[in-house]
């Protein structure tokens, strides 16, 4: 006690002084983000020495029964009623039939209990039914996904009162409530702070009775079921001028349910969003008034919404839009593949052309990989965490490598991709692309922003305790807390010095690993590199200070290596929680070789720009001395080829994912790779006998009858897969339009009015 209090005195006093002035201070909002989430494998890889049984003993996702029922059932019956052609360009909306059926199988409720008539789904239940949708319609997807992500259900779940959640569930979870969330408006999208939609609170008429409430004046817009709501939760600042609550004026961002069939509530204009029709536009509020039992948790919860946003978003945004993303990465695995497959050019299929290959490499590893993080983040979720930086994470990086994995796809696809219509598959996901980017916090203030910036303090083992020590108002308890943290600090980040030297220095031969088969060396390397991010990411933080917040392209590529080391542990769990595949395992090799080389990458960036060049040489001589090339061309083609031929490698890649109904684009696809795999040996024979024709090889009797027809059924079924759609010449005649331009709309049916040649037929 004696050493540390000389310690304290001599040593930490003048060190606090210093980091009040070096160490990024707290603001509100960044405090109540911070506590919304917690930590998890996050924090494991922040500390420089991960413990890998954390990660292999958690549960593997799994469908229950009933979840399972719902995909067979009901989720495989909406994907056949669901047609994104006929919704995007001729009916502007899910059709009557779709929203009914939605609604009588609660697949509005699937995160509400049960005992609220929810379907009281796991995480991973949820992201299983949002994936299955996604590659069939993302029109519907999103209207599936947005009730049961951020909005009224799960902010009533978490924070509202007993009486809000026995009303408001249940008509939630059967469809009588359609809800959306407003919280982005014209002066606030990413920066929430900004807005300046108010509620004052004071009194007012409810329902013929005089009561306290709060009188509501807002603009949204980008509100997804905005147009059709008939709920809408709603974050605006709310005041307090005249001292009803007996606090302060400005009470701070709260959240309330408004039901849109009030005065002064306007709904109905919508956005068109990379022309996906899903419900989705502006709403107004002029004086509305609402009473105090309206505020999600009631007056107690009043100014609290941003810690309730924050803890509401740590689970949506883990689950829906990574779910999206996957599907999307898998579906454009599979179609293009089998594309690749059927397709001849020169005499061979396209997909043996080493530029094509190279694509398909890249197809199947994202779809590994993405579908890999996709589980063991709905695992974590349903063990009732939090997860705050990976769900980040996650948003960030699966919907970026989405449309890495779409425009692959459309490259190899070329025109057939390019030419819309019916039988196009992939046209509208790639319209759909910038969507995803955009929405649940835009992806650039995400990287450069959140991920490290949040995960520097709440992941690292003793940053958040010393930011907490100097801010401590008791100067006594202050110094002894910072004391405490500072040298648990020293001592931590001395450690890791070393062992990132030393893993380094070896190529990460002796690192820690569990007992994986093949895949141990990976997880040594993973090991090495989560030290050498953790010394990099202490030393930016030391020499940077508070200024590191400013150095966002420095933030956004230490949150790129942490990201990197969170999706390459989630493809080595995948791989054991699979039953360590062997046919699967070069498609782990390649997201692993991958990986390496981009943290390697994104590490010397950071190294190149750290403004204290001695440190930042310090630092590439024990993390740097060798580098890692990337997977070799031979093994992006050996991962590509799975692609191209059928076998339970290919299917695990594309679990789950549209495979087309009757004749439409998909099912036609899938019938072809099947038949000109089928057709396979007569092919050979063909081809050995010197004939590229069947009916050639026919007629020289080196083919029988039997074995002629399964080929002109193939060629045919080939023929209609390369088939692009055309139209009529007047098909694409503009509409009459009203005074601001738009398409003018048939009273009765609300479709655009036919052109003047339309309606003279």
């Amino acid at each position: 006690m004696a050493l540390r209090s000389i310690r304290k005195s001599l040593l930490t006093k003048p060190i606090f002084k210093w980091a009040q002035g070096v160490l990024p201070s707290m603001s509100q909002t960044e405090r109540e983000a911070l506590e919304a989430g917690e930590v998890w494998l996050d924090a494991e890889l922040f500390t420089g020495n991960p413990d890998w049984r954390k990660l292999l003993d958690t549960a593997p996702a799994k469908l229950s029964a009933e979840e399972q029922a719902f995909m067979d059932g009901p989720v495989t019956e909406l994907c056949e009623m669901v047609d994104d052609w006929q919704i995007n360009w001729i009916l502007g909306d899910l059709p009557e039939d779709v929203w009914a059926f939605l609604k009588s199988n609660n697949f509005f409720g699937m995160i509400i209990p049960k005992k609220y008539g929810g379907l009281g789904f796991t995480a991973f239940g949820h992201s299983e039914v949002i994936r299955r949708i996604s590659t069939r319609s993302a029109t519907a997807a999103v209207t599936v996904m947005v009730p049961n992500s951020l909005g009224p259900g799960e902010l009533l779940m978490q924070y509202g009162t007993q009486e809000q959640r026995e009303y408001w569930l249940p008509r939630l979870a059967d469809g009588r409530e359609i809800p959306a969330f407003g919280l982005t408006s014209p002066d606030a999208g990413s920066d929430a702070s900004a807005m300046t939609d108010t509620g004052v609170v004071c009194e007012g008429n409810w329902r013929g009775e005089k009561v306290l409430g709060v009188k509501l004046n807002w603009h949204k817009r980008y509100i997804t079921l905005g147009p059709v709501c008939t709920v809408l939760g709603l974050a605006f600042k709310l005041r307090d001028p005249d001292g009803h609550l007996g606090g302060r004026e400005d009470i701070g961002i709260t959240v309330a349910l408004v039901p849109t069939d009030i005065e002064g509530v306007s709904i109905g204009r919508r956005h068109l969003a990379s022309y996906q029709m899903f419900q989705n536009g502006p709403n107004w509020g002029e004086d509305v008034f609402i009473p105090m039992d309206h505020i999600v948790g009631g007056k107690e919860y009043a100014g609290k919404g941003w810690a309730m946003l924050m803890g509401a978003l740590a689970a949506g945004r883990g689950i829906s839009l990574p779910s999206q993303s996957a599907a999307a990465a898998a579906f454009c695995a599979r179609t293009t593949g089998s594309y690749a497959r059927i397709r001849q050019q020169f005499g061979i299929p396209i997909g043996k052309v080493e530029g094509v290959g190279r694509r398909l490499g890249m197809l199947a590893g994202r779809a590994y990989l993405l579908d890999a993080a996709r589980r063991l983040t709905c695992a974590g979720l349903d063990e009732g965490r939090k997860l705050a930086v990976i769900s980040s994470i996650m948003k960030s990086n699966a919907t970026y490598r989405m449309r890495e994995s779409v425009n692959d796809a459309m490259d190899v696809h070329s025109g057939k991709a390019v030419i819309d219509g019916p039988l196009n598959y992939l046209g509208n996901i790639y319209r759909a692309v910038p969507v995803g980017i955009t929405v649940e916090g835009a992806n650039i203030l995400t990287r450069n922003l959140i991920i490290f910036g949040q995960g520097a303090i709440r992941c690292h083992p003793h940053v958040l305790d010393e930011m907490l020590a100097l801010e401590e108002s008791d100067k006594d308890k202050a110094l002894d807390a910072f004391d405490k943290a500072f040298w648990a600090h020293v001592w931590h980040s001395t450690k890791t010095v070393f062992r990132a030297w030393g893993r380094n220095w070896t190529g990460g031969r002796f690192a820690p690993a569990p007992d994986a088969s093949k895949a141990t060396p990976y997880y040594r390397q993973l090991s090495r590199y989560a030290a050498s991010f953790a010394i990099t990411a202490d030393m930016a933080l030391l020499t940077l200070g508070g200024a590191l917040k400013r150095k966002e392209m420095l933030s956004a590529r230490l949150g790129d290596i942490l990201s990197e080391l969170y999706l390459l542990s989630a493809v080595l769990k995948r791989w054991e929680d699979e039953g360590r595949q062997e046919a699967d395992f070069p498609v782990i090799r390649w997201c692993m070789l991958e990986g390496f080389a981009a943290i390697e990458r994104h590490l010397d960036e950071v190294l190149a720009n750290l403004p204290n060049r001695f440190v930042a040489g310090f630092l590439r001589f024990i993390t740097l001395p060798s580098r890692n090339g990337g997977a070799p061309d031979a093994l992006t083609l050996e991962v590509g080829a799975l692609l191209m031929a059928p076998s339970a490698t290919r299917d695990r890649l594309t679990e789950n994912v549209d495979r087309g109904f009757g004749d439409d684009g998909v099912a036609r696809l899938e019938r072809a790779f099947d038949l000109v795999h089928e057709t396979e040996p007569v092919r050979e024979k063909m081809n050995q006998g010197g004939f590229d024709y069947w009916r050639d090889a026919r007629e020289a009797g080196l083919i029988t009858a039997a074995e002629a027809s399964r080929m002109e059924t193939a060629v045919e079924a080939i023929e209609k897969v390369i088939a692009v759609d055309s139209f009529p010449a007047d098909a694409f005649a503009r509409h009459e339009t009203d005074d601001e331009g738009y398409p003018e709309t048939d009273k009765n049916t609300q479709q655009p009015k036919p052109t003047h040649k339309q309606a003279a037929e």
